[in-house]
């Protein structure tokens, strides 16, 4: 086994563990290895040893490198984890299997265009900026109703669950808290949280989705 083949192994088990200490199915938490900036040379071993979700930060990178490996791998799913522009929502539909980063209106309504042209709807996340930091997206707790309401009723869309990134001089604990409060109340199951420094504290707290890159590949340069 390669390095990086050897860090996916032991991020595997380390979540496994997680979820059992706290009386969870391992199952109920999907590792999303985030191949950003990675060359796809880096990024079949990590298929090669049954890797099946991926995130990606850029709709051009992605679009560079996935379909040909998903016509070695089929059942790959990529996830988009960055933020996004509207005017790259078509791309999105049809290059993604979700989108984590829903955060504004005018997305919303270029997501529900081109799901409603194409019939290809992605699973989507609302990202909520859950420390209210003014140079990170992310719909504001105060406001994160109201923009799930206007998501689904105003726009037909369907809404899987909720994206956080945690400021990083905070603990890490009271935002996924946060996150899960929120979700329970608007009746989502999907939680897209915790990345390499913190995602046990994650799933402690209910993590359906963490975002794993850096204790997989290593450090980007």
């Amino acid at each position: 086994m390669n390095d990086t083949v050897t860090r996916l192994v032991e991020t595997r088990a380390a979540i496994d563990r997680a979820a059992r200490d706290f009386e969870r199915e391992p199952e109920s938490v999907a590792l999303i290895a985030v191949s950003k900036t990675m060359p796809a040379e880096v990024i079949l071993p990590v298929l090669d040893a049954g890797q099946r979700i991926f995130g990606e930060n850029y709709v051009q990178e992605a679009k560079a490198k996935w379909p040909a490996l998903k016509e070695r791998f089929p059942d790959a799913q990529v996830h988009m984890i960055g933020p996004l522009q509207s005017n790259k929502a078509k791309e999105a539909v049809e290059l993604f299997d979700a989108i984590h980063s829903l955060d504004r209106e005018s997305l919303a309504k270029e997501l529900a265009r081109e799901i409603g042209r194409s019939g290809r709807a992605p699973t989507l996340f609302v990202q909520v900026n859950t420390g209210d930091e003014p140079q990170k997206g992310g719909v504001s707790p105060a406001a994160i109703d109201a923009f799930l309401e206007t998501c689904r009723v105003h726009h037909g869309l369907v809404i899987e669950g909720l994206m956080c990134i945690p400021p990083a001089q905070d603990p890490p604990s009271p935002h996924f808290a946060l996150l899960a409060k929120i979700a329970a109340r608007n009746g989502l199951r999907g939680l897209s949280m915790g990345m390499s420094a913190d995602y046990e504290a994650a799933i402690q707290l209910g993590a359906t989705h963490v975002r794993v890159g850096s204790a997989i590949f290593g450090a980007r340069g």
